[in-house]
């Protein structure tokens, strides 16, 4: 019996210590103190991710208190003096899906842990550290750090719970601010738009993207537009052209290439290749090409091509209108009034009654 007594104490142990193990691994998931947060914001084709835990000030003094000024020890963890984790609970993190800079200075994409030192009156520093792993602020080591910048700091309207927000973007940056009772912490993250849209197109040409020829007429066109290399863009836009087996000449590449030339400086092959492409047009595009001549204005080849649209579609008001307003900037009133009047005798749509209408009246009072 004896041998038996022991053998159920010892039993009784193991189950006890299965049971204390499987506790320990089980635990039932209930809610934060400080709710777990996640915001992003696209900037170009690049994101910001910012991963948090939101406190809330619930009438405690916040600024040199319960976070305090400089650089501290925390009482906890292996670092001497550690910044403050500028969230709660674990490490807050911003990743970013390419190369950015951060209030100018360089940082590589990725995700990093994002701490602040706050100073007393309107001064941190940001600093973005390649440890992404650990608790909080408590393991800070400044070894790690990818990123130091000082930044200033603004007094803004009481926020209870701690917030990142997106504020004025732009087409290639954002600023970015933690906000929390009624201090503002604001750096502007920017990215090189252009280059990181190029830099796609050119890795994605050489596989299935290559094989539309549409797309190398919207990378030629993106970066004509987007102060892209305006010698690859033309090469880009040759080859949506006769470049390769994909190719086809159509209206659109081929005043795509010439707007390029025109940007380049070189106006005669500008002229020659808007003359190719007005022989191959439809009738809203000739016209288009008539406006385009019209604002650089080339006005013997814009009267030329406004009046080929007139010979080809002599029922269409639209086209008598956009003549006499062609005649009207180059200061011909007589020939202005005689387009402008037939426009509205072909029972116009609206919009271009009330145009041949408007250039009409304002010839009258010249």
């Amino acid at each position: 019996m004896k041998h038996l007594y022991k053998f159920f104490g010892v039993a009784s142990m193991l189950a006890a210590l299965l049971f204390t193990a499987f506790v320990a691994q089980a635990q039932i998931n209930t809610p934060r103190g400080s709710q777990h947060a996640t915001v992003s914001q696209r900037i170009g084709t690049s994101d910001i991710t910012i991963n948090y835990s939101r406190p809330g000030v619930k009438g405690r003094e916040i600024w040199g208190k319960l976070v305090p000024y400089g650089m501290n020890n925390l009482g906890f963890g292996n670092a001497t003096t550690s910044p403050w984790r500028a969230g709660a609970d674990e490490n807050t993190t911003i990743s970013f899906s390419h190369d950015a800079k951060i209030e100018g200075k360089d940082i590589k994409a990725g995700t990093y842990g994002l701490h602040i030192e706050v100073k007393e009156g309107d001064k941190a520093t940001l600093i973005l550290s390649q440890d992404i792993n650990s608790w909080g602020s408590y393991f800070y080591d400044p070894n790690n750090d990818a990123l130091r910048v000082d930044i200033t700091t603004n007094t803004v309207p009481h926020k209870e719970l701690l917030t990142y927000e997106f504020n004025a973007l732009t087409p290639t940056s954002a600023v970015t601010s933690l906000v929390w009772e009624k201090k503002e912490f604001p750096f502007t993250v920017e990215f090189d738009v252009t280059e990181i849209v190029l830099d796609e197109f050119r890795d994605k040409s050489r596989g299935q993207l290559g094989f539309v020829r549409q797309n190398w007429e919207q990378a030629a066109r993106f970066s004509l537009n987007n102060g892209g290399d305006l010698n690859e863009a033309l090469g880009w836009v040759d080859g949506a052209i006769s470049g390769n087996f994909y190719s086809q000449k159509t209206f659109n590449n081929l005043a795509l290439k010439g707007q390029i030339l025109q940007k380049m400086g070189k106006t005669a092959e500008y002229t020659a290749l808007m003359q190719e492409a007005a022989s191959i047009a439809d009738m809203n595009q000739l016209n288009i090409l008539g406006y385009q001549m019209m604002n650089n204005k080339d006005y013997d080849n814009a009267l030329k091509f406004f009046k080929l649209n007139v010979k080809n579609n002599p029922t269409n008001a639209n086209v008598h209108d956009s003549l006499g307003e062609c005649y009207k900037t180059m200061g011909d009133k007589k020939n202005a009034i005689k387009y402008l009047k037939k426009s509205l005798s072909l029972d116009p749509p609206a919009n271009v009654k009330a145009n041949s209408e408007k250039l009409l009246a304002e010839l009258d009072a010249m």
